[in-house]
């Protein structure tokens, strides 16, 4: 287990209550974009005539760049700095939602969802780097937060662009949208000498560094495939419920309410997180949501009665839900000292690899097989990663043993 990150000085610190927040509002505003958008390019390409592959292919050109630069990205914010990405990312986010507002045909939507995507991803990345630098219950309680605001905005996104696009239309959905980043510029501008006096410049390499080296700590290398295939599954669902509620005649407000059901039941196991990561170990929740997951993609595709579909999508935000503050944790925990903005690239690099790859692959696939082999693909992965991550938990114990220093002996005197 390497050192944690030193923290911020004092003198340059907002309080330990404004700090967090303002950034998970930011990431919140982000999101908001990034999870209608998601929805809204996918039916407006359905509008436009455009079919199961090409939504695929929109889907994917949301993860594309950002599972090519994303460890790039991780690596320049441990150098220069939380500030500079940071402005740029949400920028490139409200360009991306505004352009489809003024151009409407597949190539607008897949310029589009590249801004969207690349500058969500680097902001994120910065983020989740600013609020690992506290230590203990602290660095906890603001993962907590984070996966919280990120569920809140997960919850607004779909559910605003189904609305929108029912009794506003295709055009004035991406005006929406473009709101919640144009707000989070404004709130960064308000956290940028923080930003600035807060970076802490790593110590000089000392020997060549490569991403194999974080793969080679057993506990590390766990932790990313677990949580590359319960994003996948995440995502699998935002791409797949769209195409299966067309398919089976739902309204777009519909298909919002489904997916908002899967937001809101991750805003609900969130904030229980807290209660809970005191009681259940961190590779106890993740395991489990492998396992709840799972399940659900076997079933999910047998029904098509709203409130079922509903009630599937809730039960699925529970699982998935409950696992990132674990993960965000266990990264920063066992990330190799002055690099855990590279590990959280890396992950960023794993999950969007899935984002490009199974859209497309799901695209093709859907076009031969229908959208139910696809739920049924996802279970088989998910059961596969529960069984690799079985003695997960033997390597966070022996990790902890190894770092923990000897209990120095009692005076018996």
């Amino acid at each position: 287990m390497s050192m944690p990150s030193p923290t911020p000085p004092l003198a340059n610190k907002p309080s330990s209550f404004a700090g967090p927040v303002v950034l998970c509002l930011l990431v919140m505003l982000s999101h908001i974009a990034i999870s209608g958008g998601r929805v809204a390019v996918s039916l407006t390409a359905l509008q436009l005539g455009q079919g199961t592959l090409e939504v695929g292919i929109l889907i994917a050109v949301f993860a594309l760049l950002p599972m090519l630069f994303s460890i790039q990205a991780g690596r320049l914010i441990d150098d220069i700095g939380p500030w500079q990405p940071m402005r740029a990312s949400i920028i490139c986010v409200v360009i991306g939602t505004s352009l489809p507002v003024v151009w409407q045909s597949l190539t607008g939507l897949i310029v589009a969802a590249t801004f969207v995507g690349v500058g969500h991803m680097t902001l994120q990345i910065a983020v989740q780097r600013q609020m690992g630098l506290s230590n203990g219950e602290e660095r906890l309680r603001n993962f907590s937060w984070l996966s919280l605001s990120m569920a809140t905005s997960g919850l607004i996104g779909p559910l605003l662009a189904g609305v929108s696009i029912d009794y506003l239309g295709y055009r004035s959905v991406f005006a929406l949208l473009a709101v919640a980043p144009l707000v989070g510029l404004i709130g960064l501008l308000s956290m940028r000498g923080y930003l600035k006096a807060s970076h802490i410049k790593s110590a000089p390499v000392t020997q060549k560094q490569s991403v194999s080296d974080l793969f080679s700590s057993p506990s590390l290398r766990k932790v990313f495939i677990a949580n590359m295939l319960l994003s996948a599954a995440w995502d699998t669902h935002t791409f797949v419920v769209p195409i299966f509620g067309v398919h089976v005649g739902l309204s777009p407000t519909t298909i919002g309410l489904i997916l908002a059901s899967f937001a809101a039941a991750t805003i609900v196991i969130r904030l229980a997180l807290p209660w809970m990561m005191h009681r259940i170990r961190p590779w106890q929740l993740i395991n489990f949501a492998l396992v709840v997951t799972g399940l659900n993609f076997l079933l999910y595709p047998f029904f098509e009665q709203v409130w079922i579909l509903v009630s599937l999508s809730f039960l699925l935000g529970l699982g998935l839900g409950s696992t990132q503050s674990s993960i965000l944790a266990l990264l920063q925990q066992h990330a190799p000292s002055g690099r855990a903005g590279e590990a959280f690239g890396l992950r960023m690099a794993l999950v969007n690899g899935c984002q490009v790859a199974l859209p497309l692959a799901f695209g093709a696939l859907g076009t031969f097989m229908g959208v139910m082999p696809l739920f049924w693909l996802t279970a088989v992965g998910l059961g596969a990663v529960r069984w690799f991550t079985d003695d997960a938990e033997k390597h966070e114990k022996n990790s902890t043993q190894d770092t923990e220093p000897p209990t120095p002996p009692k005076d018996r005197t």
